[in-house]
């Protein structure tokens, strides 16, 4: 359903990175997280959200972006978004993870610190 390269906005993907040497989690990893943390929050995006994201030219392996969570990120996309292309299943995927990457640092930003 995915095509088997594809990838995500270069913004996105250098937020990832930066926060890999603070975690030590690869944006891959970090992606699949933040791909189920967006699920979560019952978000559906639209056609209209798909035009207006840049996603790179392909680049990375879909098994690597996805790993042992692959089947069910496919099949996840395909129950909540019926009948796309594999290149609008990218884009929705990708849209997954800006969102479950806004909401993370959303509720990091209101945590207070009790020093």
């Amino acid at each position: 359903m995915l095509p088997n390269k594809f990838q995500l906005p270069k913004n996105m993907y250098e937020k990832l990175k930066r926060d890999e040497r603070v975690t030590g989690l690869t944006p891959n990893v970090s992606s699949r997280a933040l791909f189920f943390k967006s699920i979560e929050t019952g978000k559906l995006f639209c056609s209209e959200d798909m035009a207006t994201l840049e996603t790179e030219k392909p680049n990375q392996e879909k098994s690597v972006w996805l790993g042992e969570s692959q089947t069910a990120t496919e099949l996840i996309l395909h129950n909540l978004y019926p009948k796309k292309s594999p290149d609008e299943y990218a884009k929705l995927w990708a849209l997954h993870i800006e969102h479950g990457y806004q909401i993370s640092i959303t509720g990091l930003s209101s945590v207070k610190t009790t020093s």
